[in-house]
């Protein structure tokens, strides 16, 4: 139900807006809001908190489904979610750290936002901190060089303070649909995990695992998932991608979210 509710805003700020990917961010809500209710420390009364935990969605386009949890979160107000990719407004199509309390790297840029998470966690083993740093990207986004270069020094430097999820709609078999990702994170060293990212069973058993530490393997979640979730004329891939509904469409999905 509650994941229904945030699929429902999600799409009305989409249309208030003018803007944004809803399928992206139905693919990926699931997973974002399991990370904020059971999993991520963080305290909005505190965003830059010392102690806290690190998410960065490399993924940006999928923003939405971010954004919806910062709001749930207290992070974000009512004016900031009214105002969405609208003049004088801090929420735009892709999320920017210099504007939003939460958000801890402004990506869109698809590959960054991985490496950027890499030298965090880096960064934070050298200094002595125990912050865990997780990051999500897009299967599309995994045919970026930076990803698997940044996969490499992760491994490396036995980062096992870091953890991906890698969200697997299968938009990257669009163009090379041989590509076996599990298969390759095995073969970069990752202690890798294939799961239903629509599953909260599997999210939470698979998160209450993950053995996180200062030096060791870090860890890649494989998460299959449906780009478009939860609307059926919406799922798999085509002309919803960035296609705004207009007032038929929009009452249609969401009658199919009752």
């Amino acid at each position: 139900m509650l994941n229904g509710d945030l699929r429902r805003q999600i799409v009305n700020m989409v249309v208030t807006g003018n803007n944004g990917h809803i399928p992206s961010a139905f693919s990926i809500v699931d997973i974002i809001t399991h990370l904020y209710d059971q999993v991520l420390k963080v305290d909005y009364k505190k965003p830059n908190w010392g102690e806290r935990d690190i998410f960065i969605l490399s993924k940006g386009h999928g923003c939405l489904a971010l954004y919806v949890n910062l709001y749930r979160h207290g992070f974000i107000t009512d004016e900031d979610v009214k105002n969405f990719c609208h003049k004088g407004g801090i929420l735009g199509e892709h999320p920017d750290f210099t504007k939003v309390p939460g958000v801890e790297a402004s990506t869109g840029s698809l590959g960054h936002g991985f490496s950027y998470a890499v030298g965090i966690a880096l960064g934070k083993r050298i200094k002595g901190n125990n912050n865990r740093v997780f990051v999500l990207i897009g299967d599309g986004e995994s045919h970026e060089g930076t990803v698997w270069e940044a996969a490499h020094v992760a491994r490396n430097y036995e980062l096992g303070n870091l953890c991906l999820v890698v969200d697997w709609n299968q938009s990257g078999m669009q163009l090379l649909p041989h590509d076996d990702l599990p298969a390759k994170w095995k073969a970069f060293g990752w202690n890798t995990i294939v799961i239903d990212g629509h599953s909260e069973d599997e999210l939470k058993q698979t998160f209450d695992n993950i053995c996180f530490e200062s030096k060791g393997i870090p860890t890649v979640i494989v998460a299959k998932t449906i780009k478009g979730k939860g609307v059926p004329f919406m799922e798999g891939h085509g002309m919803w991608h960035h296609r705004i509904p207009n007032a038929e469409e929009h009452a249609k999905i969401l009658e199919a979210l009752k």
